[in-house]
């Protein structure tokens, strides 16, 4: 059985819209067991079932306003927790500035959880207030206003990883060149050059994360040449970006929409990468399909 001073519980919160989903995401790769919001009142279950297995040494937890029904019971649990000497515990608080948080339910088009039937500041400010003591307790806080997705792995990598702990991370990423390039990306790849599905009435109104649109762009001879040449450049890239120390890196696969071709190859790639190492694949312009003329 593992020794009890040794479990790390890491509790992820604040701000909604302030990077959660990267963070915890950050934390999976780091090798912590993470919970999205589990009820304060079963923590002490939770950590018994720890302390018998013996195999979980680090946990994140992520608390957020979905919860905020418990959060006195939180700080309850936490402070009995403290007190214990079980539990080293570690509050990590996103924040940003209102008007960045603003931007971001906008563009995402998402409704404040505090804010569904009145102005969406009014929301952020309610939060502010009920995140406050919270904040106060946190020993680390972020501030993701300026950072990228990337640049907020980097910093909770840099802030909690362990020592020896490999950072690299990749992300694989799709999008469309009729929506301009994207800024953070290391290496970018255009492949405009293969056949088109969105000529083929029967995948026109598809993705390339149907079968069927994957089939058709893995299947074309120059895709088959592409791949093998552009995978065996990567394997010779790749460990060379590690020793240099590099923590991430950001492949991007250019189509005209982002809707066919680069999702599908996109898929594959970070498919096969992750068998060796940590991978995110995202697809930037997939719900920007117009009705217009649209040749992704």
């Amino acid at each position: 059985m593992a020794k009890t001073d040794s479990l790390q519980l890491v509790i992820i919160t604040g701000m909604s819209g302030a990077g959660k989903t990267v963070a915890v995401q950050s934390f999976e790769d780091l090798g912590y067991f993470c919970v999205d919001n589990m009820p304060p009142s079963l923590l002490p279950k939770f950590w018994e079932l720890v302390r018998q297995t013996g195999q979980i040494s680090k946990v994140a937890l992520v608390v957020d306003l979905r919860a905020r029904s418990f959060y006195d019971e939180i700080i309850t649990m936490l402070t009995d927790l403290d007190e214990s000497h079980v539990v080293s515990t570690r509050i990590l608080f996103l924040d940003a500035s209102d008007e960045e948080l603003v931007s971001r339910y906008k563009e995402t088009r998402r409704s404040h959880p505090l804010a569904m039937e009145g102005r969406l500041l009014d929301g952020i400010s309610k939060e502010r207030a009920l995140l406050q003591e919270m904040r106060n307790r946190a020993q680390t806080i972020i501030d993701t206003t300026d950072l990228t997705p990337r640049q907020l792995r980097e910093a909770i990598f840099k802030q909690f990883k362990s020592s020896g702990l490999p950072t690299f991370h990749i992300e694989v990423m799709s999008f469309g060149f009729k929506y301009g390039l994207p800024i953070d990306a290391d290496i970018v790849m255009d492949v405009r050059f293969l056949p088109n599905p969105y000529y083929l009435p029967e995948l026109k109104q598809k993705t390339g994360l149907d079968p069927a649109v994957a089939a058709y762009v893995n299947q074309q001879p120059a895709t088959n040449v592409f791949y093998r040449q552009f995978m065996a450049m990567l394997e010779t890239a790749l460990p060379g970006y590690v020793k240099e120390g590099k923590t991430s890196l950001t492949i991007a696969i250019g189509c005209t929409g982002g809707q066919h071709r680069s999702v599908a190859l996109a898929q594959r790639i970070g498919d096969d990468l992750q068998a060796d190492y940590p991978v995110d694949i995202t697809h930037r312009d997939l719900t920007k399909r117009k009705e217009t003329v649209n040749r992704s």
